[in-house]
């Protein structure tokens, strides 16, 4: 199905539902949750989600898990999506957390077919042999570690917000301590204790998700390195190699021919853009 509103299929007696929906550039759709969990993804575009948990950067051919009930607020840069509606019972995912996931050649063409299916599928004919190999492919993906949690702590949480606005690899935890009133241990013991990661590794993923956009962009690797103040381009790529397993040209290079590569069954349909809300 393309461009429907859930509220007309969410009632369907299935335990998976799907919607292919074409959003224009900067469309944001803002705070809301679903009874059922959601797969979300983007085949063209960039994604930025965020959750109370933190915010996560959803670059093309990945998607993002949304476990049922997770109240979520997404901004959509030239993105088609497909996403599947998975009844809780369903959920082929057991974190309670929302995931970044890989979207490998096969589970890509799986979702584009089974967005052209009807939401009342036979459940024992050819279309439910695709939804139970869909949700067995979703609970194979891999992650991506492209999130940045948020602190609960308000002044802590601002600081942070801000840094996701402007980020920079250089950025000083004696800095955030002076500014929060607090010496640099009681800091470090804070940021940890609120986030789960150290602010060196939370520092280094934010700078992460800021590249990504920049990149597919079409910045080149040493101004998106040098605008994030890394000291050289070969700095940053080491660290994009090591988080992502391969460095920002070759990353770049796989999501273009990837894009390239969409079936011209994709672009077709309806264009309306009724949003997956």
């Amino acid at each position: 199905m393309r461009n429907v509103p859930l509220a007309d299929v969410d009632h369907v007696a299935r335990p998976i539902v799907a919607i292919g929906t074409d959003y224009s550039p900067g469309t944001l759709l803002d705070f809301h949750s679903h009874r059922r969990a959601q797969f979300l993804y983007g085949m063209t575009g960039l994604m930025e989600v965020d959750t109370d948990d933190g915010t996560w950067m959803v670059p093309p051919y990945s998607g993002v898990w949304l476990p049922a009930g997770k109240r979520h607020r997404v901004r959509m840069n030239g993105v088609s999506t497909r996403s599947l509606y998975i009844e809780p019972v369903a959920a082929p995912r057991l974190s309670p957390s929302c995931e970044v996931l890989v979207v490998s050649p096969l589970l890509h063409h799986l979702l584009l077919a089974y967005a052209n299916m009807p939401a009342l599928y036979d459940e024992n004919g050819r279309d439910g042999a695709l939804a139970h190999l869909l949700l067995y492919e979703l609970q194979l993906a891999p992650s991506l570690p492209l999130f940045a949690p948020l602190p609960r702590a308000p002044q802590l949480a601002s600081l942070c917000r801000d840094f996701l606005g402007r980020p920079h690899i250089h950025s000083l935890p004696e800095d955030w301590a002076r500014q929060l009133h607090r010496s640099q241990r009681t800091f470090n013991r804070l940021f940890r204790q609120q986030t789960g990661m150290s602010f060196g590794v939370w520092r280094q993923q934010a700078c992460l998700m800021a590249a990504v956009p920049r990149l597919l962009s079409g910045s080149s690797v040493t101004r998106t390195a040098l605008e994030l103040g890394y000291d050289s381009p070969g700095a940053f790529s080491s660290m994009f190699r090591k988080v992502l397993c391969q460095s920002p040209t070759a990353f770049v290079r796989a999501a273009t021919r990837q894009e390239e590569e969409l079936p011209t069954i994709a672009d077709r349909g309806d264009r309306r853009g009724s949003g997956d809300r």
